[in-house]
């Protein structure tokens, strides 16, 4: 079978969900050969073989710490010239997605950006992708060179499929260019215990009609009890009650959850087109007339004040 290549998102060696996704959908096209940089880099080949890699490129070098994005691009730059894949997958992040951009401009080929789903063709992957705020569903392929493909997080279930993972070490040469721009500081984010953001499988959002940042604790409750990430509407974070790094919509982030609770949100175009992919939607508006109730699959017309809390103590109850 053909080789798909999928680049790793780890931590010091802790594969994130998003990666053990695309291993899924690689399988889909012919035989994942995950290429995993950094620190932590060789730690990573049991969890990517149980899920389905039958190879691991590795490579470890300062420069993929101490500089932006170019190092990874050469890295998996030699990986594709070692390999000659069908397919380069990469996890839709902000990182990914540049990474994928420069490969795509290096080998000359076209790019998908924000697929949903993957499937094979005659002619190649056929990748999904919602546009216009989500109101269409494309399906489209690369024609020219080897496909390049960002794919966002939760567009695939997570299966286990044991492979054999073999480690193999990635030699990497860097060029002038891998040396412009240097990290010269990093402060860790502040840990919420909850889980990321654009990875949950579960998100609960507020909106204007929370009317607060001290009443954002609601939604924190609700989260917290579902094991769910917290987001919010541009509204309540242009009003100073959420921060930026958890806006959900157009200038936010887009998250593709299994389920999304939106809180006092109204539905906004903007809102919408960061969250309409999820799989199920649910919306708690006091306005009946809500934009938000038409595209939801269960909507509550309620005062959010009365109906989260109801909702959490009946999630903990469930639980307990």
């Amino acid at each position: 079978m053909a080789e798909i290549l999928v680049y790793v998102d780890h931590v010091d060696g802790a594969v994130r969900k998003p990666t053990l996704e695309l291993l899924t959908l690689a399988r889909r096209l012919g035989d994942p050969v995950a290429v995993a940089l950094g620190n932590g880099a060789a730690d990573t080949a049991a969890a990517l073989a149980e899920h389905g890699a039958v190879k691991v490129l590795t490579a470890d070098a300062p420069e993929f710490a101490e500089y932006l994005v170019v190092p990874k691009v050469e890295a998996l730059q030699a990986a594709y010239e070692a390999v000659s894949p069908a397919a380069v997958l990469v996890p839709s992040s902000a990182e990914g997605k540049e990474i994928a951009a420069r490969l795509a401009v290096r080998i000359g080929s076209g790019i998908i950006t924000d697929a949903v789903d993957l499937e094979a063709g005659d002619e190649g992957p056929v990748a999904t992708q919602s546009a216009f705020a989500a109101s269409f569903t494309t399906k489209s392929r690369v024609s020219k060179g080897t496909p390049v493909i960002t794919v966002k997080p939760n567009s695939a279930p997570v299966e286990a499929a044991p492979a054999a993972g073999a480690v193999e070490a990635l030699s990497v040469s860097f060029s002038e260019k891998a040396h412009g721009t240097k990290v010269t500081a990093r402060t860790p984010r502040e840990s919420t215990g909850r889980p990321e953001l654009t990875e949950a499988a579960i998100v609960v959002s507020g909106g204007r009609g929370v009317n607060g940042a001290e009443n954002f604790a609601i939604i924190e409750a609700l989260a917290d009890s579902l094991g769910a990430a917290v987001g919010a509407s541009r509204a309540a974070v242009d009003a100073g009650w959420y921060p930026h790094s958890n806006q959900v919509g157009q200038t936010g982030k887009s998250v593709s959850p299994q389920l999304y609770i939106a809180s006092g949100i109204s539905g906004a175009i903007q809102h919408r087109a960061g969250m309409q992919t999820s799989k199920t939607i649910v919306a708690i508006n006091k306005d009946a007339e809500a934009p938000i109730f038409d595209l939801v699959d269960y909507g509550v017309v309620g005062d959010l004040f009365d109906v989260v809390p109801q909702l959490t103590e009946e999630v903990k109850s469930r639980k307990g």
